[in-house]
């Protein structure tokens, strides 16, 4: 059975039509990445699946329950984590937990020892009786992360879930959405981090002005832009732009320390540095070579779109 299924969605704005009929499938047990870049229609989208937007057209079936039409059995399945935390700042931490467990009607002793447990897990359990309102934005969105998560959702949607967190709290939702997957869990995953999506999600569904210009496993939509793929370079000392004029190189790009170069030909590209540093006397301390990235990937696509 399909986890999350939408058909022929379609919601308009005044003059803004910001999701054009729009159908998604995720499989039971899968980690669905959906990417778009800034106004494609990926919020609206969620709020769609998850029920906080009526569509003007099209349906939505969360494990074959008709959203809409049993909205309250269907939010039942799921947890739902928005990219800006909706704990409240004057309830503490545990607090914030304990009505989220009756909203799901847990029992009482089921509550205590998920809150527990949830608590320890977010390194919360210290601070589980300051409110909220004093925690910074990484722990606050631990509290929520919590709060969605605290009945086991059969489903998990998380938009934009670690934007602007901090490295801790960061690899702490990754560790979650892996943790909850493992459970068999189904998540729904909206990020601008493509690497992060590239290395979590079995399928990746890219939207631009509204519509699905896409959607495939991370390698496959790697694979259609096979020609496209790159090698990264440092030397001892700093060079300029005019090193990467020639030898295959399609376009050269900073990146840190090294530069990364964009290539369809790898073998000529490399040659060429090896000889032009050692005809310049530069030291070359690092070099690699890599496929095309799932980032190369998404600038192409939404560019065609």
């Amino acid at each position: 059975m399909d986890a999350i299924r939408a058909d022929h969605l379609k919601k308009i704005f005044g003059p803004v039509t910001a999701v054009n009929d729009v159908s998604i499938t995720v499989r039971e047990g899968e980690i669905f990445g959906f990417l778009g870049p800034n106004g494609a229609g990926k919020t609206t989208t969620i709020r769609l699946l998850t029920g906080v937007l009526t569509p003007d057209a099209g349906t939505v079936t969360i494990n074959g329950i008709d959203i809409h039409r049993h909205p309250l059995e269907a939010k039942m399945q799921m947890g739902v984590i928005p990219e800006s935390s909706t704990v409240y700042g004057d309830m503490t931490a545990e607090q914030n937990l304990q009505l989220s467990g009756k909203m799901y009607g847990m029992p009482r002793a089921l509550r205590e020892e998920r809150i527990h447990e949830l608590l320890s897990k977010m390194g919360l359990a210290e601070k589980r009786r300051i409110p909220v309102r004093a925690f910074s934005k990484g722990m606050k969105q631990r509290v929520s992360i919590a709060c969605a998560i605290i009945h086991r959702p059969k489903v998990l949607f998380l938009d934009e879930p670690t934007s602007g967190l901090d490295v801790q709290s960061r690899r702490l939702v990754i560790e979650t959405i892996r943790d909850m997957n493992g459970q068999g869990s189904t998540i729904f995953l909206t990020t601008h981090n493509i690497e992060e999506a590239n290395t979590l999600c079995h399928t990746v569904c890219i939207i631009n002005k509204g519509k699905i210009v896409a959607q495939e496993s991370p390698e496959r939509l790697k694979k259609m832009f096979d020609t496209t793929q790159s090698v990264e370079v440092s030397f001892d000392r700093p060079v300029t732009q005019d090193l990467f004029k020639g030898g295959g190189i399609i376009r050269a790009e900073p990146c840190g320390d090294k530069w990364r170069l964009y290539t369809d030909n790898p073998d000529l590209v490399l040659k060429y540095l090896v000889g032009r540093a050692e005809r310049e006397s530069i030291g070359i301390t690092s070099l690699t070579t890599s496929g095309p990235s799932l980032e190369e990937a998404f600038v192409q696509i939404t560019e065609c779109a």
